[in-house]
């Protein structure tokens, strides 16, 4: 986005006044962003910022579509990057909304876009919020017939049990190492052959470490062995 845009300054502002506590503030900025919007693309930044600061699920699912249907109306490689986390606000909301199933298909969305979003701590952000979505919706999609629900739904119980106990272990003893190799492959996962691949890396390489005790050890091969029959 080009800072010197008003309605980017004013969003800008607004971030700042966020960080420091002001929300009201914050909220007058963002609306003040949305009232001077001049076109389709300005009008998308300055809805995104609003949709933070509404006081129902139901406000903040209607600017956050807003903010898509403007990003839909713009087409162009300005509006190409917002999308994963577009889909991600929406599906949010819609799950905040009970709207589940709803929900689900906004964060295939979002995982359909995630190479889209830019690389280092923002396109962690996304990939990791669009798994935790696919994660919590899955059921209520495949309840209501989606029969790819449960592939997109996480890793799979012979894989989740195992590696949620090895989690838990590493957290109470401060295993850093183990969790810095392994957290990233695990909360990014979206089902996608990359995925999978990550993944099964990330297990067979604390595996040949073998700094694990013998218990632990046994834990990776259970999920390694479970990963391998997907």
């Amino acid at each position: 986005m080009d800072p010197e845009l008003p309605v980017v300054r004013l969003c800008v502002a607004g971030m700042q006044a966020e960080a420091e506590g002001r929300a009201e503030a914050a909220r007058d900025l963002f609306q003040q962003a949305w009232d001077g919007a001049r076109d389709d693309y300005e009008a998308c930044i300055a809805a995104h910022y609003l949709a933070r600061h509404q006081d129902s699920p139901a406000e903040t699912l209607r600017w956050n579509q807003e903010c898509l249907d403007r990003a839909d109306r713009v087409g162009d490689e300005r509006v190409r990057d917002f999308y994963p986390s577009l889909y991600v606000n929406i599906g949010n909301a819609h799950r905040e909304l009970g709207q589940l199933a709803v929900s689900h298909r906004y964060f295939v969305r979002a995982a359909e876009r995630a190479a889209v979003a830019p690389e280092g701590q923002y396109g962690d952000w996304n990939r990791f919020a669009i798994a935790e979505g696919l994660r919590d919706t899955a059921d209520a999609a495949a309840a209501e017939g989606d029969e790819e629900a449960g592939a997109r739904g996480g890793v799979g119980e012979g894989v989740e049990r195992p590696v949620r106990e090895l989690f838990l272990r590493w957290c109470e003893r401060g295993d850093l190492k183990a969790l810095g190799l392994m957290l990233p492959a695990y909360l990014g996962y979206l089902g996608t052959d990359e995925d999978r691949v990550r993944l099964r890396s990330a297990l067979h390489m604390v595996h040949a470490a073998r700094w694990l005790p013998e218990g632990e050890q046994s834990l990776l091969e259970e999920a390694m062995g479970a990963f391998a029959v997907r």
